[in-house]
C-alpha cells in the first residue's frame, strides 16, 4: 500500500522544482510522476477482449472526436504553455490535464479571476482537480483576461482552452 502523504509529497516537489518528471521503484511498486503527459501514440495497439462487468472507459486516452468538416487541430504546446489564440493578439491558456475546472478555491468563495481582470505572472487562475488533488493553474505572463471559455465545475481535456488573455505590451 502507497502512504498517500508520502505520494503527495512526491508530488509538491516535482511540482515546486525544475524537473519535468521523477520516477521511483520501491518494493515491487513503481511509480512515475510527469508535469507533462507522454505524447499520445501513433499506432493504435489491438484492444484486448471485453470483460463482461469491467469498464474500460479509464483505462483509455481521453480524445475529443474533430468534427469531420474541420481541419485537423495543430499540437497543443506542452505544460499548459500559453499558444498564440488565432488571428488576434490574445493568447490561449490551455489545460495541462484533465480534470474538473473550479474557478474559486471553495464553493461560496469570489473566483480567482473574471473577465476583464488583470494578472501578473504567477497568478492563479483556476483549480484543476485531477483524481483527488487540487492543482492551481497559474498564469506564465500578465496581461488581461478577455475570455473564460469553461463553466465552473466542468470537466475539460489536456490542452483544452479555459482562458484567452491578451497579455501586456
Amino acid at each position: 500500500m502507497i502512504d498517500l502523504d508520502f505520494l503527495r509529497g512526491l508530488i509538491d516537489a516535482v511540482d515546486g522544482s525544475g524537473i519535468d518528471s521523477l520516477e521511483i521503484s520501491r518494493g515491487g511498486t513503481r511509480i512515475r510522476i510527469a508535469k507533462t503527459p507522454p505524447p499520445a501514440p501513433v499506432a493504435a495497439a489491438a484492444a484486448p477482449p471485453a470483460l463482461p462487468g469491467v469498464d474500460y472507459s479509464i483505462a483509455s486516452a481521453p480524445q475529443a472526436p474533430a468534427p469531420a468538416s474541420a481541419p485537423a487541430p495543430a499540437a497543443a504546446p506542452s505544460g499548459g504553455a500559453p499558444a498564440p489564440a488565432a488571428a488576434s493578439n490574445l493568447v490561449e491558456i490551455k489545460s495541462p490535464m484533465v480534470g474538473t475546472f473550479y474557478r474559486s478555491p471553495a464553493p461560496e468563495a469570489p473566483s480567482y479571476v473574471e473577465v476583464g481582470t488583470r494578472v501578473g505572472r504567477g497568478q492563479t487562475l483556476c483549480i484543476l482537480e485531477a483524481m483527488k488533488l487540487m492543482n492551481e493553474l497559474e498564469s506564465d505572463f500578465s496581461g488581461v483576461i478577455r475570455e473564460i471559455c469553461v463553466e465552473n465545475a466542468e470537466p475539460v481535456e489536456y490542452g483544452q482552452v479555459l482562458f484567452r488573455i491578451e497579455p501586456d505590451a
